[in-house]
């Protein structure tokens, strides 16, 4: 481990943890991590090929659903190199720079990932609750317009506490609790004042986090009021119908990262396991799931996908 000390702060590098207690058995457990990592990255490049190749598809929902999928494959690729790293060739040490890079990607993807789903709920609030102007309001510019905020609103925010961890002194243990890092896993690191990056962390996740989910919620509190107002049963079940991708995508996004979030604020002692497991699960499931459910649930994603397969067995059957 390579350490420097200067006047203004500590340069270090860090290393990061597979799974505690399973050390022998780390190339096994990289066979599930890999087969995780090639669903998401496969899935979700198989969505943006549907969506770019049927022009059927170019409508306000599935522009988003190409959104999704950009980010998916986003939170997958900044966790990949570190994870199969760790695994594969048991080289836990990463540098300052690169960490803080790492950082900066996993974390703005995941806020990019939440502004979406706000998007997509605001698609079906229109979509659902004012249909005869949904193609007025989503407009192919409004579209590109909210794109842009996303990535402005989202990729801007981080590196006001990011840049200050390379001046942070660290002076106790230099190893992380997971296979990649997370700005709250290496700010508990840090001998210095972390008062600012706390608090400046926790803005983040109230503002960001709180607003996005806050629109969800009334959006759809918008929508099954609607839905209710609707006269015949096969009306309601039909317009929800069109909710469950997106209600499913909600759920495998925020159910763990609030479960993470609370594992690291009151399970601090608790098995490092627990760290990692939560920490696996949410930057995992939501690529490889998503795609799928997309896949499932979708009509046209699914008519896309068969033509997809059904045109490699009649190029297969040719050679």
């Amino acid at each position: 481990m390579t350490s420097y000390n200067s006047s203004i702060g500590q340069l270090t590098s860090f290393y990061l943890s597979g799974i505690p207690g399973y050390e022998d058995a780390q190339h096994f457990i990289s066979i599930p991590f890999c087969v995780f990592y090639l669903t998401g990255i496969v899935g979700n490049c198989t969505i943006l090929h549907i969506i770019h190749t049927d022009k059927s598809l170019h409508e306000p929902m599935y522009y988003f659903l190409a959104m999704l999928s950009f980010t998916d494959m986003g939170m997958s690729i900044s966790t990949l190199p570190t994870v199969l790293r760790t695994f594969w060739f048991d080289a836990k040490e990463i540098e300052m720079n690169t960490c803080v890079a790492q950082m900066y990607f996993i974390h703005t993807f995941s806020l990019m990932e939440s502004a979406v789903l706000l998007a997509m709920a605001f698609d079906r609030y229109v979509a659902i609750c004012d249909p005869l102007r949904y193609s007025s309001k989503l407009t192919p510019q409004r579209i590109v317009y909210i794109g842009v905020f996303i990535i402005i609103r989202c990729s801007t925010v981080l590196p006001v506490i990011l840049v200050r961890i390379p001046t942070f002194s660290f002076c106790h243990s230099h190893v992380l609790s997971h296979s990649f890092c997370l700005h709250q896993d290496v700010i508990r690191l840090a001998c210095s004042d972390i008062s600012f990056n706390v608090l400046y962390g926790l803005f983040v996740v109230a503002f960001y986090w709180g607003v996005d989910s806050l629109g969800i919620f009334l959006s759809y509190a918008f929508i099954f009021h609607s839905v209710l107002c609707i006269a015949s049963r096969g009306g309601k079940l039909k317009a929800l119908n069109t909710c469950v991708s997106h209600i499913c995508a909600v759920l495998i996004l925020y159910v763990p990262m609030i479960g993470l979030s609370l594992v690291h604020r009151f399970a601090k002692h608790s098995s490092p396991v627990i760290h990692i497991t939560m920490a696996d699960i949410y930057l995992l499931v939501p690529p490889v799931l998503n795609p799928i459910i997309y896949s499932i649930k979708t009509k046209q994603i699914r008519q896309g996908l068969l033509k997809i397969l059904l045109s490699e067995r009649i190029g297969l059957a040719h050679t």
